[in-house]
């Protein structure tokens, strides 16, 4: 660990057994006490508006969003302020256009939502394999540099030592899922929130003192140490001056990061529509101040650190915060700057495991219910134990595989991984979500036709971006078959979900009583979804 002793380290290193103990324990006394399916999967709504707006934050603020978040404003200025705010407007367009619906319309999982006004076992096992596919990418991304990151921290650069911690980070996400359960994360997110905005706002602190609290001043420095002068503060530099890449970008931020599963799930926590409003409020107002809070840091770093440094550590600038803080405290460190280096070590770990426990419950989840009860089991009745035990089961599976295929991705330049997963959240779930709460024609054909569509066109359309080959941050670095001119896909995969799911609605052959039949049962559901109602139908 550069920069930073062997007392910095040795703290460290106890302050992460110290939150491991603790976290544990917190999964432990929150999660459920019985077999009853409402504990495990939303906790019985018992979580406040405040405490629900703080886990959903969580969320959102997860450790390739905080990490790459910092990394890429340090290295890219104004284009990465904005793809921040991007995350801020996705936060938005949850809150005003789907939070109520979604907690009306949804029992447990994004299944259930589907399958609202369609019950059917094939769109329970699509929509299982799509949530699969787009949270598998974000969790074997998170898991993979989590051993980059802890050996950064400690200042041990063994293959081993990288290698250990993701299995040990992967098991610990397994219990925290198994265990916890939704309540049991929740409180997980909620604490490294607290501590993670507590640490930024310290360092952002210091940050500004430097340059006495002039913005300017800090700008202008930034501008230096990016080695880029004037353009830094210009937009157009990430994607070389293409501005419909920055609207791909964009778009897929906008709308996937509000529809990814693990997201969505949160909202069928909330005690009722209202409380959900209320939620998203104070998950708004969290986000909005740990944006601002990572452009000081990522503007710090630049201005502080500089390029060359940043870059010299990791070229994609993960770890941007932590030589931050690092260099802010300069050579003579004290016993208070080494405590808050160790808090902002410590709140990284938090949201290293918070994140990844997230995204295995959710996987676990719809695995559970939607594919194994409703999909492939839905003629015979489990009972809640059996299926809490299956999401169990689900979970170390997820975990476990997780653990293996990062592993052995833990040399891969993994940033395609997170770019599908959020690709196929705006592509192939925001379409479906988005027509099947609003939408009165749409059927069956047009949702797996959405699922489907979407789906493929992300998987396609992928391949042939620079994030896979033909550029030094590829998976495939000394390849080149490139042949889609734009880094995202969401410029034209997006438009395909949604064309889909309109093609396979008014294309779809009904019989002549199906329009009537289909308007009955919307109308015998819309009020309950688009209304506050007080508990959603299983």
């Amino acid at each position: 660990m550069s920069g930073f002793g062997s007392e910095a380290q040795t703290m460290s290193f106890v302050a992460f057994i110290a939150v491991t103990t603790v976290t544990l324990l917190l999964c432990v006394m929150t999660g459920p006490d019985r077999d009853d399916l409402d504990e495990f999967y939303t906790g019985f709504r018992s979580l406040s508006p405040m405490q629900s707006g703080l886990a959903i934050a969580g969320d959102y603020i997860s450790a390739s969003s905080v990490l790459g978040t910092i990394g890429v404003i340090s290295l890219l200025g104004q284009d990465g302020l904005v793809l921040a705010l991007s995350t801020v407007l996705s936060l938005v367009l949850l809150m005003f256009l789907l939070a109520e619906p979604l907690r009306n319309a949804g029992r447990f999982t994004m299944g259930d939502v589907l399958t609202r006004r369609e019950p059917s076992s094939a769109v329970r096992i699509t929509a299982c394999i799509v949530s699969l596919i787009a949270l598998f990418p974000l969790l074997i991304f998170q898991l993979a540099g989590a051993g980059d990151l802890l050996a950064f921290v400690l200042g041990i650069d063994a293959a081993g030592f990288k290698t250990g911690s993701i299995v040990l980070l992967g098991l610990l996400m397994i219990i925290y899922a198994a265990i916890g359960g939704m309540k049991g994360t929740a409180f997980i997110q909620i604490v490294k929130t607290v501590v993670l905005l507590a640490a930024a706002l310290a360092i952002a602190s210091l940050i500004l003192n430097r340059f006495d609290f002039s913005i300017p001043s800090l700008l202008d420095a930034a501008a230096r140490g990016s080695g880029v002068g004037d353009a830094y503060l210009a937009p157009g530099l990430q994607f070389g001056g293409d501005g419909l890449d920055m609207i791909s970008a964009q778009l897929t931020v906008v709308l996937g990061a509000a529809c990814l599963p693990h997201i969505t799930m949160r909202m069928f926590s909330s005690r009722s529509a209202s409380a959900a409003r209320r939620s998203m409020s104070w998950a708004v107002s969290t986000v909005v101040v740990m944006c601002v809070l990572s452009a000081v840091i990522g503007f710090g770093a630049a201005a502080i650190v500089g390029h060359e440094q940043i870059t010299l550590a990791d070229p994609q600038g993960k770890t941007s915060i932590l030589l931050v803080s690092q260099a802010i405290m300069g050579s003579e460190v004290s016993t208070f700057e080494t405590l808050l280096f160790t808090a902002m070590a410590t709140a990284i770990f938090l949201t290293l495991l918070a994140s990844v426990a997230g995204i295995t419950l959710a996987c676990a989840n719809t695995l559970a219910h939607d594919l194994i009860t409703h999909g492939l089991g839905r003629k015979r009745t489990q009972r809640d134990r059996t299926e809490m035990m299956v999401a169990r089961g689900t979970a170390a599976a997820v975990g476990l595989t997780a653990i293996f295929l990062a592993a052995a991705s833990r040399h891969v330049n993994l940033q395609a991984m997170v770019t599908l997963s959020f690709c196929l959240g705006a592509s192939a779930v925001a379409p479906a979500l988005i027509y099947s709460l609003f939408w009165r024609q749409y059927n069956r054909t047009g949702l797996l036709s959405t699922l489907i569509g979407g789906t493929l066109s992300v998987l396609i359309l992928i391949t042939g971006t620079n994030l896979v080959s033909g550029s030094p941050r590829a998976i495939f670095p000394d390849a080149d078959f490139t042949w889609f001119p734009y880094t995202t896909t969401g410029l034209l995969s997006v438009p395909i979900g949604f064309l889909a799911g309109w093609l396979g609605t008014v294309l779809s052959r009904r019989s002549a009583g199906a329009p009537l039949r289909q308007s009955d049962e919307y109308d015998d559901v819309d009020a309950s979804i688009l209304a506050d109602a007080v508990q959603p139908r299983g």
